[in-house]
């Protein structure tokens, strides 16, 4: 159902949107591994509310990065099609905080932000589609 509310609702069809996403949550996975998740989870209990939008905005980003690294060696197998990254670009264009608020209340209010802006989702998962590195998914020591 999510993925039909994908397509319908924010406008984000087909089978790499719907593997963006699963990459998306699998990068959460492997921000628990490495340690990220437990260490936000850890600090947002001595973090203001906005402190901690901002922080959480970090972590998301980065797995938006993740998502784009797996993207980046979908591509390098061959087997992305025409269209894909475009699917998946389109997505975190569509489920960006900006853009979400934009079509449910008509207005945007950046400090409850907590996954980023349309343009920061893509220009993280761009990210790491681009470069298949780790390394350029540091959302804590660049600027986001």
């Amino acid at each position: 159902t999510f993925y039909d509310e994908l397509a319908q609702r924010f406008k984000a069809s087909g089978d790499f949107a719907q593997a963006y996403v699963l990459a998306h949550e699998v990068g959460h996975h492997v921000q628990n591994l490495i340690g990220v998740l437990p260490k936000f989870n850890q600090m947002r209990q001595s973090m203001s509310q906005t402190e901690q939008n901002r922080m959480s905005i970090r972590v998301e980003l980065q797995a938006d990065c993740f998502a784009g690294i797996w993207g980046h060696y979908t591509a390098q197998k061959g087997i992305l099609e025409r269209g894909d990254l475009e699917e998946a670009l389109n997505a975190a264009q569509q489920i960006g905080d900006d853009t979400l608020q934009r079509r449910t209340q008509g207005y945007v209010v950046p400090e409850s932000f907590n996954h980023g802006t349309s343009a920061q989702r893509k220009e993280w998962f761009a990210r790491g589609f681009e470069s298949g590195r780790l390394e350029a998914c540091d959302t804590f020591n660049n600027p986001v």
